[in-house]
């Protein structure tokens, strides 16, 4: 294989390390596309294993992004949530753990971490990187990298969200969620957990709560409001609301025309939904304008 044949045939896993470790589209391609530098001028004597160095390279520019994308998050205007993205792949055992991995939910999660767990956290447990490996990727000891992955491990799990794994019963409750969103505030109560949490994204650019909404009432009279007048401009009926795959798990897609305006996740855990993550910032929803999708 040439050298470009080598990368091509890595380029999707690249691009699911980055997303994982960045959160959003552009600087996930940005990163692959300097890995592609790398490789490009790096010399092959130095190269035993492409996959490893490829991913090694991906890694530490993503480590490095990470680490400069911490100080534009926290003058974010209202929440920051992950940039969505259309999932596809066919059913397979270990589709619920990838799934989980990209979904909104554990993604804020892994924003928690520090940019070197969040690596040893995404390479061994999302695409089982041995130790040794990810001990090259960051520059660190192979001890150091076990220590960041029990402390990242210990992290995830208590604020991992619980969810139900049935992907039938998970698009049996988002299409009940959806038909009620439209104005039915007593079938929401049903379907909605009394904790859940709805978190909003428009970054300023688009209408939406700068904090989140708690609770099954002021949820559900949130999600009816809303059903119930233009949104930004829009009337209702020139929207399509849809089911659609979204971050590994059935989510809600509007679009008007072509043009996606709003992306609705969820965690659903006991049949109920206990967290609703909705992205509305435009900016947020190019990966889904473009066709970008992320394979499982």
């Amino acid at each position: 294989m040439t050298d470009e044949e080598v990368f091509e045939a890595n380029r999707e896993l690249l691009f699911a390390v980055a997303y994982r470790m960045l959160g959003t589209v552009a600087d996930a391609e940005d990163t692959v596309q300097d890995a592609w530098l790398r490789w490009s001028a790096a010399p092959r004597s130095d190269i035993a294993e492409p996959r490893a160095y490829l991913a090694r390279t991906v890694t530490n520019i993503a480590v490095n992004k990470l680490r400069s994308a911490r100080a534009r998050r926290e003058a974010y205007v209202g929440s920051w949530l992950p940039e969505p993205l259309l999932t596809t792949g066919p059913d397979t055992a270990d589709r619920a753990e990838l799934a989980e991995s990209v979904s909104l939910a554990m993604m804020v999660v892994l924003e928690s971490l520090t940019p070197e767990e969040r690596a040893v956290f995404v390479l061994h447990e999302v695409f089982g990187f041995p130790h040794a490996e990810i001990a090259a990727a960051i520059g660190r000891s192979d001890a150091s990298v076990r220590q960041l992955m029990h402390r990242a491990r210990e992290h995830v799990q208590a604020r991992r969200p619980r969810f139900d794994v049935d992907a039938s019963q998970q698009r049996e409750v988002t299409e009940r969620f959806l038909a009620a969103a439209g104005g039915d505030i007593d079938e929401l109560m049903l379907v909605l957990a009394p904790d859940v949490v709805l978190v909003s994204d428009g970054g300023g650019k688009a209408k939406a709560p700068l904090r989140p909404v708690i609770g099954a009432a002021k949820v559900a009279r949130f999600l009816t409001a809303i059903s119930a007048q233009p949104y930004m401009g829009i009337d209702r009926s020139e929207m399509t609301i849809e089911v659609a795959e979204i971050n590994g798990g059935p989510g809600i897609l509007v679009t008007t025309g072509e043009r996606p305006i709003t992306a609705v996740t969820t965690v659903i855990a006991g049949g109920r939904i206990t967290a609703i993550q909705l992205v509305a910032n435009p900016d947020k929803l190019r990966g889904i304008r473009a066709g970008r999708t992320l394979p499982l």
